[in-house]
């Protein structure tokens, strides 16, 4: 405990944070590979943008992209022509945005939640919050959902202040509060009177309203959804939300509009009202009824991946799950729980689910999870508690495994560095679980942040990179750079969306008997091919009387697909 005070005066909690923050988000930032489809069509499309200077349209190609409004593609725009440009093929620029607004959701997640929990409660959030895998994963991805994140931390920190200093201010004027003689207090550390307790102004409420805004361009109402469902949990809560009378709904859903409206307008515009009905019919509405794009689950799903998703901080996450409940009387729970709770249950209902969808979630659960441990609730000594930290621990030993076996199976083979990898993966782990199950759980919450540090430079840095054999789009690529090829590439039978943003804009996606007569129209050029396409191609070649030539072979997982996949790199022999 002398430690966390130590860290909670001035700048150190902001400095320390933002140094964990460094080392778990920049590793791998530049190595890593596009990660997965979605990421691999915001890059894409942000070229295009910076290709064609068109901010409104976004594009994948010749297609329309109606699948998230335009905030993260005019984020990642501005760092690439910042800090790069649009003809290289190096990714991290464009993910900076998700890296800095995950460093923000952190800071953010501190600064709300020292008025809301306590100093040492909110920095114990910070740090759950800063190492779990997938908010570290969405820092390395350049996508939405770090961006996100961000926002809905701003609206709901800013939220939560309104809310509880309202009510502190009440309670304390002999307001009638609705708490109960004291039920009413914030939480460990937290200043429960109407002095210390200030009470939002003018300008927060603006925040408010300005993240909504920006919100809405990043990923359309998400976060205006989640502070919905926030609202109505508190008013059946409390039956009554006149403090937020305060935060000017008028002024600021015209301030809110006003962000969003113009490239909502400007896009219908430009595609004639097609955009936006798009973008509900084929994106929108299909997530609500049904699993779109194969990416479904039963209700409940998200809970059985907490585990994971929350990892290492999902240690302290299930011994408190069952008591948060009991909390809910207290202002800062009654919020924080109005936070994650509905939020959780509405993507759980959602019929398409993706393992990133719950993460506005997290800074809440970390928030109540910090405040429980400060106050030494009896609930982490608990025997079931104690033989939880046993199983968490076996999650640590799966991915240190992993870190050798990985590159045996998708590498290049076994590399003797990913044994002292492992060892310092495997103590880091063991490490938090012993001071837990010791009883000294503040100790064990910091100590989470060294398993953090131990794993994802290791994983995102030296191990991932190298796995070659997932990687097929790169290999494809360094391929057709070292041959060269005088025109656009012909893809067939693989379709992935990283292979356009690693060859351009031109690549053309086709079959084997197209691939062929790319070839024979364009001989200077080269044709990548998979092996269920290569017979067609064949018969196609001979047909039109190339020679082809075979200038490299890839074997490897499209693990998009899941399924193993050869590709064959070709051309004209002496065009």
């Amino acid at each position: 405990m002398l430690v966390v005070h130590r860290l909670t005066g001035g700048l150190r909690p902001y400095l320390a944070l933002s140094l964990l923050c460094l080392v778990l988000y920049l590793p791998g930032l530049a190595a890593l590979p596009a990660m997965d489809r979605d990421e691999s069509r915001f890059v894409q499309a942000t070229r295009q943008m910076l290709e064609t200077g068109d901010y409104v349209r976004i594009q994948f190609q010749d297609e329309m992209r109606a699948k998230k409004p335009a905030g993260t593609y005019w984020l990642q725009a501005a760092a690439v022509k910042a800090l790069s440009h649009a003809s290289s093929t190096e990714l991290w620029p464009y993910r900076l945005p998700s890296a800095l607004a995950a460093w923000a959701a952190v800071l953010m997640t501190f600064a709300f939640g020292r008025s809301l929990v306590g100093d040492r409660p909110a920095l114990l959030a910070g740090v759950l919050l800063a190492g779990s895998l997938m908010l570290t994963l969405e820092a390395h991805q350049g996508k939405s959902d770090a961006l996100l994140l961000a926002c809905a931390v701003a609206a709901q920190g800013t939220l939560a202040r309104f809310y509880v200093g309202a009510k502190a201010r009440e309670a304390m004027g002999g307001g009638g509060s609705s708490c109960g003689t004291g039920s009413c207090g914030t939480g460990s550390g937290a200043p429960t009177s109407a002095n210390s307790m200030m009470m939002p102004g003018t300008a927060e409420a603006l925040a408010f309203w300005l993240a909504q805004g920006v919100a809405i361009l990043i990923k359309g109402p998400v976060v205006p959804m989640i502070s919905l469902l926030t609202l109505l949990t508190l008013w059946a809560a409390d039956r009554h939300v006149r403090w937020f009378v305060a935060m000017k709904p008028l002024m600021g859903t015209i301030v809110a509009a006003a962000i969003a409206a113009p490239w909502f307008a400007a896009v219908s515009n430009a595609t004639d009202g097609a955009f936006v009905g798009e973008a509900v019919k084929g994106d929108l509405l299909p997530k609500l009824l049904g699993a779109q794009e194969s990416h479904g689950g039963i209700p409940g799903l998200y809970l059985l991946l907490a585990s994971a998703t929350f990892w290492p901080a999902s240690m302290v996450l299930w011994p408190v799950v069952a008591k948060l409940w009991s909390h809910r009387k207290r202002l800062a729970y009654r919020v924080l729980l109005a936070w994650a709770v509905p939020t959780w249950l509405m993507f759980e209902l959602i019929p398409t689910k993706l393992p990133h969808y719950v993460l506005p979630a997290f800074p809440a659960l970390a928030l109540m999870i910090g405040a429980m441990a400060c106050e030494g609730a009896e609930v982490f000594r608990h025997r079931a508690a104690k033989a939880w930290y046993a199983v968490w621990v076996l999650i640590g030993l799966a991915l240190a495994a992993a870190m050798v076996i990985l590159p045996i199976k998708f590498g290049d083979g076994f590399d003797p560095l990913t044994v002292p990898a492992a060892i310092g993966i495997t103590l880091a782990t063991v490490l938090p679980a012993v001071l837990a199950w010791r009883g000294q759980i503040v100790t064990a919450i910091l100590a989470l942040s060294l398993t953090a540090a131990a794993t994802y430079p290791v994983a995102f840095q030296g191990v991932a990179p190298s796995l070659d054999h997932l990687f097929l789009s790169r290999s494809a690529a360094r391929i057709v750079g070292t041959v060269g090829s005088d025109g656009p590439v012909a893809a067939a039978g693989y379709s992935e969306p990283s292979l356009v943003f690693m060859l351009g804009t031109d690549t053309r996606f086709t079959d084997g008997a197209g691939a062929a007569s790319h070839l024979a129209a364009h001989r200077r050029t080269l044709a990548v091919v998979s092996d269920r396409e290569l017979p067609a191609f064949f018969a196609a070649a001979t047909q039109a009387g190339l020679e082809t030539e075979e200038f490299g072979r890839i074997d490897g997982l499209n693990y998009s697909r899941g399924k193993p996949t050869t590709l064959v790199v070709l051309g004209v022999k002496n065009p």
